[in-house]
């Protein structure tokens, strides 16, 4: 069997899905990351409160609240790297008894397809999980270089140094929050990719739904109008 056979497997409508799987997983990340000026995202507004953050580190003693807060970061991106992990190697079991899967899942659909078909369902699953398992180690990395960069931040605010390395602990503990969201958003994705066991109309449904949700979280949640509530700065 060739590849135009292989191909041939998989309906319009399996198209269509995984089109809007990755075209959504895409759009939405650049939404989120560069959203229009006069409706900034979650994300976008949680950055400007981590470089306050670091300025407000400066002259904060002891400093023992700050290492705190990055080492409960730095759980949440381990914790959810080796969830990745052992979904990848979950996945890759799979590939060894596929025929117990295809049992289960034909029960699920009643329809009968080439152990080709869900063996790419399943590695499309699988794209996901990589990729959100990688941008979960990276951020966990790039917490751990902030931690750094904070300890090196002097504690005395005259000194010319202080206002720098704040600055760049803040842009490195954006960067990282920034992996972080990244691989969740992968795993949003891959929750959406195992709809698809059920059909191509699922894996749609289950796509645009994925996408509704995280726009509502980033640009109409009850979260983003507690962070665009004014401040008294006069107070």
């Amino acid at each position: 069997m060739n590849w135009m056979d292989r191909l041939s497997l998989f309906s319009t409508l399996d198209y269509l899905g995984v089109g809007l799987l990755f075209g959504g997983w895409s759009i939405i990340g650049y939404l989120v990351e560069n959203p229009p000026k006069t409706r900034p995202s979650v994300s976008v507004l949680m950055a400007q409160y981590r470089r306050d953050w670091m300025v407000e580190l400066i002259t904060r003693e002891p400093r023992i609240f700050d290492a705190q807060i990055l080492a409960t970061l730095r759980q949440g991106t381990s914790f959810f790297a080796s969830a990745t992990m052992i979904a990848i190697g979950g996945c890759l079991a799979l590939f060894g008894n596929m025929e117990r899967f295809i049992g289960v899942a034909e029960d699920l659909t009643l329809e009968t397809d080439p152990t080709i078909v869900w063996e790419v369902k399943v590695l499309v699953l699988l794209i996901f999980l990589a990729n959100g398992f990688l941008k979960f180690v990276w951020s966990n990395r790039l917490f751990g270089y902030c931690a750094v960069l904070m300890a090196a931040v002097p504690n005395n605010p005259e000194n010319r140094l202080c206002m720098k390395r704040a600055a760049k602990a803040g842009e490195i503990n954006i960067t990282a929050a920034r992996s972080f969201n990244r691989g969740l958003r992968s795993v949003y994705f891959a929750l959406a990719t195992t709809v698809w066991l059920l059909g191509p109309e699922a894996l749609i449904g289950a796509a645009i739904l994925t996408c509704l949700v995280l726009l509502r979280r980033e640009f109409a949640s009850q979260s983003r109008a507690v962070l665009m509530e004014p401040e008294d700065h006069g107070a």
